[in-house]
């Protein structure tokens, strides 16, 4: 899945969050912070935890104010690499 969030999801753990969740899930991808002040992610992984991640994502953490999350279903990339917080 890709996912876009946007709100206030930059400057809020946004990314070290939805690192942690991920990794706690078994999943594999990546989390960006994009020039427009969304967050991007890429996950990887069974479909039900993938679907508990997106979900978290509609709430973020605590601080964050979610205001949409735009899911587009893409092609595995079968990426094994652990989830990684990218620059």
């Amino acid at each position: 899945m890709r996912v876009r969030v946007v709100g206030q999801v930059q400057g809020v753990a946004f990314r070290a969050s939805a690192e942690a969740n991920a990794t706690s899930l078994g999943l594999t991808g990546w989390v960006r912070n994009e020039p427009d002040g969304s967050v991007t992610l890429e996950i990887e992984g069974l479909e039900g935890k993938v679907e508990t991640l997106v979900e978290w994502c509609r709430q973020g953490p605590p601080a964050a104010r979610v205001d949409s999350v735009v899911v587009l279903k893409i092609t595995p990339g079968y990426d094994r690499a652990p989830f990684a917080v990218k620059p």
